[in-house]
């Protein structure tokens, strides 16, 4: 059974519209694809997309630690700290 959605998934853009090496966006972490087509995606592919970008933040935060060999990057330097 399919669950039912009452309230729309929000665009996870926070303004900040450049692309990494990886052609994902610096600010949300979405794919080109995922940023053009967010409207017409069902409010499930957005909770998939959100996941997603949530990966790859990890990721990134993960290579910053080892690249700063011990120095400490916390969480709250992202601006999409609400979403996750």
């Amino acid at each position: 059974m399919e669950q039912l959605d009452f309230f729309t998934v929000p665009s996870p853009c926070v303004g900040v519209c450049q692309a990494n090496n990886r052609g994902y966006c610096k600010g949300c972490f979405r794919s080109r694809d995922e940023r053009f087509h967010w409207q017409n995606l069902t409010n499930e592919q957005k909770r998939n997309v959100i996941r997603l970008c949530r990966q790859r933040y990890q990721r990134v935060l993960k290579a910053r630690q080892q690249q700063d060999a011990g120095q400490s990057v916390q969480d709250h330097d992202s601006p999409q700290q609400d979403l996750f």
